[in-house]
């Protein structure tokens, strides 16, 4: 099954579905060359290489990494000296948003763009996501994995999967009672929806300890279990003590509810435009590695702004076919991607980050159609 692509904004060339590029019965001199280098994403790749755009960039995440630690130390330094009072309130939407920023750096550790050293990634993954935000890295780094190794892909990608929300007619069809009343409205609701994500990846990742759900094979040796583990009590039992020493118990429960409900809604609106409306492939649909990524994947058009606010998100096609590549080398990378696919005819898709949410929206509305009365859809 594939979806239609989205409309009102331009493609950097033409949708090629199949599995192989297109060749002409009398190929240049450059199509010979190229066959004889290798794959597309191969000379890609060169390209890429050559310039300079896989290197770390230590520079850049020691910024970022202190600036982040001072803007989480100087939030919770404000929760203290405020003490009980429902200005928190404002404390908490200022610490889902820095919860944010830390979860993207240990996005970028999670696909070791921060250093050489898989040991310090690793490391620097758990401080970020275990012990500062509460989410299990190692669960989320192998769900991860399984959605960069087949993204849009039914039955492949965990993130288009059995869940509340449903991206595909076949599973809207086979719902019932509950979860097809929330597949027919799934439209509407989805906003309000991600205000329950960040309870849902806590959740998530204390589940992986016990080898429950998927990818719990994360964390299935004894140290990884003891460290991920200890790290996420220390980060709960931290949260909760300073909320309910300080707060009385109904500011401490609205502190809670807002902060994580905001921390749970912005990450969720800063991956929702990525690949949500766009493609998506049956199971057993063969496509070579750049087409794949490319074609399911959606980039936000913006500046300095969008890229700090989706933390490099925004660059989704190139993140995609370069996992690795420092999150500062992104922007520069898109122009040899995008100048790449127009030569080689393949649709590079772009668009500002409303309209990426309108198209997500018509999708979820459109995957409910046959739910709903013939005359709706």
């Amino acid at each position: 099954m594939t979806t239609r692509m989205p409309a009102g904004d331009t493609y950097g060339g033409t949708p090629n579905h199949s599995d192989e590029p297109d060749h002409s019965d009398a190929p240049s001199r450059d199509d010979a060359g190229r066959a004889r280098r290798g794959s597309d994403y191969a000379v890609l790749s060169r390209e890429v290489k050559r310039a300079g755009l896989l290197a770390r960039r230590p520079g850049y995440y020691g910024m970022k990494i202190a600036t982040n630690l001072l803007l989480l130390a100087a939030g919770w330094a404000a929760f203290a000296l405020i003490g009980p009072s429902w200005w928190q309130l404002l404390v908490a939407a200022f610490l889902a948003a820095v919860f944010t920023q830390t979860a993207f750096l240990g996005h970028d550790a999670g696909h070791q763009q921060i250093s050489d050293s898989k040991r310090v990634n690793d490391l620097l993954g758990r401080l970020h996501g275990n012990l500062l935000v509460g989410l299990g890295y190692g669960w989320w780094v192998a769900k991860h994995n399984r959605h960069h190794a087949h993204p849009n892909q039914v039955d492949r990608d965990p993130d288009i999967g059995t869940g509340a929300i449903t991206f595909t007619r076949e599973s809207a069809r086979a719902r019932r009672g509950a979860g097809a009343w929330l597949a027919r409205h799934q439209a509407w609701l989805f906003f309000p929806m991600l205000l329950l994500e960040g309870l849902h990846l806590h959740l998530a990742g204390v589940r992986s300890l016990f080898g429950r759900g998927p990818a719990s094979h994360a964390t299935t040796s004894g140290r990884s279990r003891s460290v991920e583990g200890g790290l996420l009590l220390a980060h709960a039992g931290g949260y909760l003590t300073a909320l309910f020493w300080v707060l009385s118990p109904a500011q401490a429960a609205g502190f809670l509810l807002l902060q994580q409900g905001l921390f749970g809604l912005y990450l969720g609106c800063s991956f929702a435009p990525n690949h949500k409306g766009m493609p998506i492939f049956a199971k057993d649909h063969r496509s070579d590695f750049l087409r794949r990524q490319v074609l399911t994947a959606r980039n936000i058009r913006g500046g300095p702004l969008t890229d700090f606010a989706l933390g490099g998100l925004n660059y989704q096609i190139e993140h995609h076919l370069f996992p690795s590549m420092p999150r500062p080398n992104l922007p520069r990378a898109q122009a040899l991607v995008r100048a790449f696919c127009t030569r080689h005819d393949i649709a590079y898709y772009e668009t500002t980050l409303t309209n990426s949410y309108a198209q997500v929206l018509r999708h979820l509305h459109a995957v409910g159609g046959p739910l709903r009365p013939e005359s709706e859809y």
